[in-house]
């Protein structure tokens, strides 16, 4: 429609500007009184008709299409009307709505509005140009050769769209099955395959940035490593089918039990880690013996029905520590577990025994 607005609005120019500089008899009888009548009223008809298409536009959200190729039809043909007497070759304003065709990219459109205007002008040359501007049946001839042309590079410019939009969404469907390849890969990268849980490499990756916020930003950390007690006799009794299914339903229960801050890795072997942040060391330390218990809980048929249980070695991050000495603390703290009966939690610094929460207090 702002398109068409822009055509108006030249046409009304030049028609004002034609009226106001010619001297030729054509002009001077365009507004005079009895003669000018069919050229005032073209003028007001166009104004009319693209207000009316603009209004239901504005307030309608139904047959938009159809108002601007009907809108199209009838003011270039109000438009013929007016050009006709005054400029050659006026008959190339009927090949307008032809060109909506183009803008939506349709076919059936372009065959319709191609028909119908080729036989509409038929009507016109039959009934006016020829009785009474007396035009030759040749300029009639060229005038519809004109319109089939139109049509044909019109089709040709729908079907090349349609295939540059093809093309266009195979290759957007292709970088979007690339993206999600790329994705999937990347995740693969970083998880374990048996567990689910992150692997080693991506857990130190993690433990490394978090470690840098720790000492900017005073974040809050605490780092617990998850050792199966009994494991290699799980694997030697049971047979190593039993073991792996043992990793993957401790795996399971660690990462439903921690929060979504919280990082959980396999970090080798029966080894799991699981990083705290944002919870402060009673809160860490509770996480981390609900999960002890929660394991030590659960039921496994398949390996004689006893029950499976780990030792967990805790440590809060204390700033200027570094990586090394919270590893070294939650790996003493894991080796105490171990040799004190097992299915136990040890805080780093707290002898076995005491309560880590009125040692941390």
């Amino acid at each position: 429609m702002n398109g068409y607005w822009m055509i108006v609005l030249c046409l009304l120019a030049a028609q004002y500007l034609f009226v106001l500089f010619s001297r030729s008899a054509d002009s001077a009888v365009t507004l005079s009184p009895g003669k000018g009548h069919m050229f005032i009223a073209c003028n007001v008809m166009i104004i009319v008709t693209m207000a009316s298409a603009e209004i239901w536009l504005r307030r309608s959200c139904r047959y938009h299409k159809q108002a601007v190729v009907v809108c199209g039809f009838i003011v270039s043909y109000l438009m013929y009307f007016v050009l006709e007497p005054y400029v050659d070759g006026a008959q190339m304003t009927v090949m307008m709505p032809i060109m909506i065709a183009l803008i939506y990219f349709d076919h059936r459109l372009l065959y319709s509005l191609g028909v119908f205007s080729t036989i509409f002008y038929a009507v016109i040359y039959f009934a006016l140009e020829r009785p009474l501007l007396g035009k030759p049946f040749l300029e009639f001839l060229l005038v519809e050769c004109v319109y089939i042309i139109f049509g044909i590079m019109a089709r040709a410019v729908i079907i090349r769209g349609r295939e540059t939009r093809e093309y266009l969404e195979q290759l957007t469907k292709s970088e979007q099955e690339l993206m999600v390849e790329r994705a999937i890969s990347d995740k693969l990268l970083k998880m374990d395959a048996l567990t689910g849980l992150y692997n080693h490499k991506s857990f130190h990756e993690y433990l490394d940035s978090l470690l840098e916020q720790c000492e900017s930003n005073r974040l809050r950390l605490q780092l617990a490593l998850f050792d199966i007690d009994n494991f290699k006799h799980i694997n030697d009794t049971y047979g190593h089918w039993v073991g792996d299914l043992v990793l993957k339903e401790v795996a399971a229960k660690v990462n439903s039990m921690i929060g979504l801050n919280d990082f959980a890795a396999r970090y080798g072997g029966e080894e799991f880690a699981v990083i705290f942040t944002d919870k402060n060391v009673h809160d860490a330390y509770a996480v981390a013996e609900h999960i002890r218990a929660g394991i030590a809980a659960m039921a496994h048929p398949y390996a004689g029905g006893k029950p499976i249980t780990v030792s967990i070695g805790f440590c809060h991050y204390q700033l200027g520590d570094g990586k090394e000495a919270l590893f070294r603390k939650t790996d003493d703290a894991l080796y105490t577990a171990k040799r004190s009966g097992k299915n136990t939690v040890v805080v780093s610094g707290v002898a076995h025994g005491d309560d880590p929460l009125i040692s941390y207090a």
